[in-house]
């Protein structure tokens, strides 16, 4: 990040999370042992966790980690998180040589107010990585600076590359876990897509199945209402034809069979003749080829016999459809009385 013209390096974690990219990864700042985190800071808190406008307007996938940096580096140049602290020095030792510079220094630090340590501060800082702390503090002349000894950085080093160890570990675990549950979440959606094709059949096979029981059960009535006028006509002539025969042996089948109006009888006289009229064009045409019936007189007959053929069918039809008529509106007397 830029500060006051010196670009500095602010070490910080970026994790990112399962739901990454969805939702925003968490972003740390990783102080070392001679940095402090300054408090109060208006993106930092003193855990280390950042919190910037970018992070809570995150949008998948326009926002991405290179442009999370960039904002990072702009918020922090304007507010460091991040202040270099110096380390007392246990034993302090006065070079015995004298030094003008020096010297004036002393003075100026024990006979006046002390100057603001600002350059030298900032010196450290920018040899350290990091911007230098705005807070003055008295400094006391030195000329050496303590350092870490060997255990302490051994003890640092194995402290890194434990935690790169185990963030190491972690992020391999997490790419494990994405790819199974990616696959996991292939699986569902084959299944769902299944279910819903297999809930559009089932959908399809209910109405059908639906509109077949309709349709059954308007023939169920039908059905119904003309076994209830067989009955009713049966009882009606049962004992007719009982009487016939008592009475004469020399029974009219014409006059067995009663029909109970006047369209039901011509009905049953025009079928009658069309199939009479059948059956003798089939004893003509026999006749033909057993040469008994010339085939002039065979034409002639079968052409009358034709004619009157088909005025028997045209009235039975036209006497069918006027009965189909009165028998549509008797059901409707029937189930209006019913539904009454």
């Amino acid at each position: 990040m830029p500060f006051q013209g010196v670009t500095y390096n602010i070490p910080i974690i970026i994790w990112l999370m399962e739901s990454y990219p969805r939702y925003a990864p968490a972003v740390y700042v990783n102080p070392t042992r001679d940095m402090i985190i300054k408090r109060p800071h208006p993106h930092v808190s003193p855990s280390g966790l950042v919190s910037i406008p970018y992070l809570h307007n995150w949008i998948y996938p326009s926002s991405n980690l290179v442009d999370l940096v960039l904002h990072l580096s702009s918020a922090f140049s304007r507010d460091p998180p991040l202040y270099s602290q110096r380390r007392p020095n246990p034993n302090p030792s006065p070079s015995p040589s004298p030094n003008p510079s020096i010297n004036s220094s002393m003075t100026s630090t024990y006979g006046q107010h002390p100057p603001p340590p600002g350059p030298r501060v900032a010196a450290t800082a920018a040899a350290a990585g990091y911007p230098p702390s705005p807070y003055g503090r008295v400094q006391h002349p030195q000329h050496s600076q303590a350092r870490p000894t060997s255990t302490d950085d051994a003890a640092e080093v194995y402290k890194r590359n434990a935690m790169n160890k185990l963030v190491e570990m972690v992020h391999g675990d997490i790419i494990g876990m994405r790819k199974a549950r990616e696959v996991e979440m292939e699986g569902m959606f084959s299944a769902q897509a299944v279910l819903r094709r297999r809930e559009e059949e089932i959908n399809k096979g209910l109405k059908e199945m639906q509109d077949e029981k309709e349709g059954l059960e308007q023939q169920l009535q039908v059905v119904l209402m003309n076994a209830d006028v067989l009955d009713s006509w049966i009882r009606d002539n049962e004992g007719k034809i009982k009487n016939l025969g008592k009475k004469n042996n020399n029974v009219d089948v014409d006059e067995a069979i009663h029909c109970v109006d006047v369209l039901s009888k011509q009905v049953l006289d025009s079928t009658a003749a069309d199939l009479a009229i059948e059956d003798v064009v089939y004893s003509l045409d026999k006749a033909v080829q057993d040469g008994v019936v010339p085939f002039d007189q065979y034409l002639r007959n079968v052409r009358l016999l034709s004619r009157e053929q088909f005025f028997h069918r045209a009235t039975a039809s036209k006497v069918k459809e006027a009965q189909m008529q009165a028998q549509v509106a008797n059901m409707a007397a029937r189930i209006s009385h019913f539904v009454s």
